[in-house]
């Protein structure tokens, strides 16, 4: 019964603020310079966050200067929103995301990059839109897993949206995601198998001791990428945030 007026108290938040992010990024954003629309992703992520019940904890010190690509491993849908709480991200994501109910509209309208995956050019087209978004100087969001996870582990990265980085001279942060559950690493509210958004939002809501950590690892200077190339530095990124993950995971379960 706790959970039910607890998921029943907090989807009302939820859905009026996500509507009322609707509202801003229609009404607001076209008006707004890119400070003001910066500021209010930032505070809106954040607010959202706590209508979820999410915690967060920051570790490590994130790029919050000019172009960077957060290369990050991917648990959630949350994972869009605790980043922008950290960062306003512009996000490369799977088209599906588009067609999710009000989330879906809000991410599109705030900037997400969508990727058709199997159309031929896709790559090619999403790379210079990146290239336009590090020319403004913003950072760019990357899930290189092209999937969610459990959080307990990291799946191989894709390194093609690496190359596009690497051609504009910007810097590459990995940035790694853990989920806890009242001060234990969980997969409770990882989005992953066929489990629907509704499915989703109810493991979310209707719980308390949500924690996210974020970890920001070392950056991996533009130089050094350079002269690495795509593929060691995925493999780089991959290694980096995999050996946070996985040894928190082991050292949680033991």
């Amino acid at each position: 019964m706790i959970g039910i007026a607890l998921f029943s108290a907090r989807i009302v938040f939820v859905a009026v603020w996500v509507l009322l992010g609707l509202a801003s990024v229609m009404l607001v954003f076209p008006l707004a310079g890119s400070r003001l629309r910066a500021a209010m992703t930032l505070w809106w992520s954040r607010i959202l966050m706590v209508f979820c019940g999410v915690r967060m904890r920051v570790v490590g010190e994130p790029c919050r200067e000019g172009p960077v690509l957060w290369a990050a491993n991917h648990v959630s849908w949350v994972d869009i929103f605790v980043l922008n709480s950290v960062r306003p991200t512009a996000f490369i994501a799977k088209s599906d995301i588009r067609k999710w109910p009000l989330l879906g509209w809000l991410v599109a309208g705030a900037g997400t990059v969508f990727i058709e995956r199997g159309r031929r050019h896709a790559v090619r087209a999403v790379g210079r839109e990146m290239k336009l978004r590090f020319e403004r100087g913003e950072v760019i969001g990357l899930f290189p897993e092209g999937t969610t996870s459990s959080g307990y582990d990291v799946a191989p990265f894709h390194s093609s949206l690496f190359d596009a980085a690497i051609r504009a001279g910007v810097d590459i942060q990995p940035v790694a995601l853990r989920f806890f559950h009242r001060g234990q690493r969980s997969d409770v509210v990882a989005f992953v198998g066929e489990q629907t958004l509704m499915q989703n939002l109810w493991c979310l809501l209707s719980r308390t001791g949500t924690e996210v950590e974020v970890c920001f690892l070392p950056i991996m200077a533009a130089d050094h990428c350079d002269a690495e190339g795509r593929a060691h530095i995925a493999a780089r990124a991959h290694g980096a945030i995999r050996a946070r993950v996985v040894e928190q995971a082991m050292a949680g379960q033991s």
